[in-house]
């Protein structure tokens, strides 16, 4: 190639060069930084598009799993007052156990007839009262509830369960109970007894449900885990991989200088010529 000095096609090539490699540093310093294998749509249009996608459902996902665990913590609720019911039932048995028998007379009795008229409105108190936030839940209102427990808008994302029961006095059959005479105090029995078997059902619907949001919960942990280390491959950048751009390209960038500083000196050979 002949000697010019109008247009130095080195230099031009050292300046191309130097200005790709800036590129890669940039790119990789910004990856570095962030964190993020695409600092820029342009770095991988399609992956950036999955992985937007992916981030809005581990997102729905995270506060499905809210749900899931905050309509566990209604059922502990309705459950935790119906426990405290079943305790009172208990007690009135064993009430009803004790005014039967003729080793206490009347006057006992009536003392014992005292704590089991308190115990009746207490309990019927907690069933009027046991609330999740302006919820009532044992009184028997009978609300459809809709848990959306997944990250879609389909009905296969929501959980419906009706809370129906009813823990009032009157609902149990225990609103009347009195010991005030033997015979009545064994009334009293077969009445709790039946209570309690009511109540036993009620228990039991609550902690199948509860049985079936843990396992919901479960399974969204499972499912934002795995979809977590999805978006982590598609997103996420390779600090070493990055590392060694960004050594690679400040090294090429130091050799672009000095071969552009050497390229510059050519055009000075033409003067001597020229001397």
């Amino acid at each position: 190639m002949g000697l010019r000095i109008s247009t130095n096609v080195p230099a031009i090539n050292a300046q191309r060069q130097l200005s790709t490699q800036q590129k890669r540093s940039g790119h990789a310093l910004a990856a570095l930084s962030s964190g993020s294998r695409i600092v820029n749509a342009a770095d991988d249009a399609a992956g950036l598009a999955i992985s937007e996608n992916i981030k809005g459902q581990t997102k729905g996902l995270s506060m499905a799993r809210q749900n899931a665990f905050n309509a566990i913590s209604l059922v502990q609720v309705s459950e935790g007052g119906l426990n405290e019911i079943n305790n009172i039932l208990i007690r009135l048995r064993e009430l009803g156990v004790q005014a039967a028998s003729d080793n206490i007379g009347d006057t006992e009795r009536q003392f014992l007839n005292t704590e089991v008229k308190q115990l009746v409105d207490e309990s019927n108190r907690i069933a009027k009262t046991t609330r999740f936030g302006s919820r009532t839940l044992l009184d028997g209102a009978g609300e459809e509830l809709e848990f959306h427990v997944g990250p879609f808008a389909d009905e296969d994302n929501v959980i419906k369960y009706n809370i129906s029961a009813d823990a009032t006095t009157g609902a149990l059959g225990i609103d009347g109970l009195n010991v005030e005479d033997k015979g009545a105090a064994r009334d009293t029995l077969g009445q709790v007894d039946e209570a309690l078997l009511k109540l036993g059902k009620m228990r039991a619907d609550f902690g199948a449900v509860q049985s079936r949001l843990n396992t919901t919960v479960s399974n969204l942990d499972i499912q934002y885990e795995n979809l977590s280390a999805a978006n982590s491959r598609l997103r996420d950048a390779d600090i070493a991989y990055e590392s060694a751009e960004l050594a690679s390209s400040n090294i090429l960038q130091q050799a672009a200088v000095s071969v552009m500083a050497s390229a510059n000196q050519t055009p000075a050979s033409a003067l001597r010529l020229l001397g």
